[in-house]
């Protein structure tokens, strides 16, 4: 070793802090590529991106190499530094030298690359690739002895390596937020049609399907030209059918279908007519998550259903529309909306709510975080809020936000207004 040039041995000290470098950026760029870009490029037969896949299918493995790599690296660079300090300013200067080593480690060999390969991890781990690969298979039978080892340890603790979470799989909260991250990837629309969807197996057929006493139907009870007057002002093209309780229904009439019973004079129109032309009627439990009522219409090919409780009585009505609507937001126009407007602002962030009005349907509208785990309604918050029907006006605040009746009935509060509390 002393017949060796004081330079050469520099030249080998210098050439051992850049195989460092390497072997540490090497390790964060490949445990810093995004997993899902990286899926993305395999598919479209990127190379660098195809061997990195491969290499971390067992990151134990692709760890292992690094690190046996890098720590004979830095070792053999400390003896060489030791070596090299002995022959210039004698044992005395071991210690210095180890100093000045690890600062040069440090810098060159350890935060400057990896702060690299962790802002540019394709540019790092896909080039580096090419060398961890022929490297894991000269240096198996080491890393298979590490890996033998280290696993081994790790059971003690009670953790078995073998069922190590390499899943990137996503929770809806964590895709949700991930939508969110990248919103500026995504047009605002796109955006919240993506995050409505992730929102849909929060909520069941009850939060958003039309109550029964506001379904509108035939009874086929009534006489023909009340039912005719009916059939011929409906805003609606789907009306479901009963006999004098809506708890009997019959089935559903396609407004299509009435052309074939409405022919000539209207005393040609006969209820056994209407109830020919009806469709047997679709009944979902209320109960039902949104996403599974969408692939259950689909399914079935429907796109009305009667929502019934646990004892089989119907408590109202969900149409695809309306569903589809929770997902991209109002796309068309309901005449009876037009003509009655649920919540109207007031001055001094006041609004005026109908009492009947659905807790999804305010927040969604004022962007307001109403409860929504209990009554579905603002009549029925306030009712459980009040455990009473009020006989006058009352005031009231539930969380964050202010609560007045305006309008009462003997049964439930018809109008109130709300504003949130600062």
């Amino acid at each position: 070793m002393n017949s060796i040039p004081i330079e050469f041995l520099f030249g080998i000290l210098a050439i051992l802090i850049v195989l460092s470098g390497f072997f540490s950026s090497s390790e964060t760029g490949m445990m810093s590529l995004n997993r899902y870009r990286l899926k993305h490029l395999v598919k479209k037969q990127h190379k660098g991106a195809m061997r990195a896949s491969k290499l971390l299918e067992r990151p134990d493995r692709l760890i292992g190499v690094i690190l046996i790599g890098n720590n004979l690296v830095n070792n053999f660079a400390a003896a060489l530094t030791t070596v090299i300090a002995i022959r210039l300013y004698g044992e005395g200067a071991i210690a210095p030298a180890s100093i000045l080593l690890t600062l040069a480690v440090l810098i060159f060999s350890e935060v400057t690359p990896k702060t690299i390969a962790a802002l540019y991890p394709e540019k790092i781990a896909f080039p580096a690739s090419l060398i961890l690969k022929p490297l894991l298979i000269i240096l198996y039978p080491a890393v298979w002895l590490v890996n033998s080892l280290s696993n081994a340890l790790a059971r003690l603790f009670g953790v078995d390596p073998s069922k190590a979470a390499n899943s990137e799989h996503l929770k809806p909260e964590e895709l949700r937020t991930v939508v969110d991250e990248h919103g500026d990837l995504i047009p605002d629309q796109h955006q919240g049609m993506l995050l409505n969807v992730l929102d849909l197996e929060k909520a069941t057929v009850e939060d958003i399907m039309i109550p029964r006493n506001e379904v509108i139907g035939l009874d086929l009870e009534d006489d023909i030209p009340k039912l005719l007057k009916q059939i011929r002002n409906s805003n609606h093209t789907r009306l479901p059918v009963y006999e004098g309780d809506i708890n009997n229904i019959i089935g559903v009439l396609h407004l299509r279908n009435a052309a074939r019973f409405i022919h000539g004079s209207d005393d040609s129109v006969t209820q056994e007519a209407i109830r020919r032309f009806t469709r047997a009627p679709y009944f979902v439990p209320e109960s039902t998550p949104l996403h599974t009522q969408l692939m259950n219409f689909q399914k079935e090919k429907r796109r009305i259903a009667i929502v019934v409780d646990e004892y089989g009585d119907i408590q109202g009505i969900i149409t695809l529309e309306d569903l589809l609507e929770e997902i991209v937001g109002d796309f068309t126009t309901n005449t009876s909306e037009e003509e009655s407007e649920e919540i109207s602002p007031l001055p001094n962030g006041w609004h005026q709510i109908e009492g009947g009005t659905s807790i999804r349907d305010i927040n969604r509208q004022l962007h307001w975080n109403m409860p929504t785990d209990g009554p579905k309604t603002l009549n029925g918050l306030m009712m459980e809020h009040l455990e009473n029907i009020p006989c006058g006006q009352v005031s009231a605040q539930i969380g964050n936000y202010r609560f007045e009746t305006l309008e009462l009935s003997g049964k439930m509060i018809e109008k109130a207004k709300v504003r949130p509390v600062k």
